[in-house]
């Protein structure tokens, strides 16, 4: 499942950063924001609803990307100017750099680094996008678009794609 979210969690982050970018308009990139979304909360449901402590815990880290992308969907819709969301973002950015030291620290599973260090990586583009909603930095737009991009290829397509074909274990 993680290699499935990933490949279009990379998809997603690219579209984002283009329509941030100016390069495809934003209620285009809405649809991809649906799909994304959608999947990433049928597959976090699917997985807490097993019921064990790891489970649970691995569906709730999950849907924290969903309810992003529903939100972002939204807001490109409606035009809304993403304050709510950049404070959830704020909060997913804590969230994120919580998770990223839990899987680098003492005790982590073998072969989670890069786990860790894509949790590290998304705690800082969440935060970015707290930035430009929440505190309505207009210059970090760009920058922050930038790095979706490369954080599309390095901590989703290319962790996904790699999942997928079986070049990569997951954690």
């Amino acid at each position: 499942m993680l290699g499935l979210v990933l490949l279009y969690v990379g998809a997603v982050l690219l579209v984002n950063g283009l329509a941030a970018l100016g390069r495809i308009a934003a209620r285009e990139a809405a649809v991809l924001n649906v799909f994304v979304g959608a999947i990433s909360v049928a597959g976090s449901a699917a997985i807490a609803s097993a019921g064990t402590a790891a489970s649970i815990r691995d569906g709730a880290f999950g849907l924290l990307f969903g309810l992003t992308y529903l939100w972002v969907a939204w807001n490109q819709f409606a035009g809304h100017d993403g304050r709510g969301l950049g404070w959830f973002c704020g909060f997913v950015a804590v969230t994120a750099a919580a998770i990223a030291a839990d899987l680098s620290g003492a005790g982590a599973a073998p072969g989670s680094a890069w786990l860790a260090a894509c949790w590290g990586l998304w705690s800082v583009l969440w935060a970015g996008h707290f930035g430009v909603g929440a505190l309505q930095r207009k210059a970090w737009v760009r920058p922050v678009a930038w790095l979706s991009i490369g954080e599309a290829v390095v901590t989703a397509w290319l962790p996904g794609y790699l999942l997928l074909t079986g070049r990569l274990a997951a954690p």
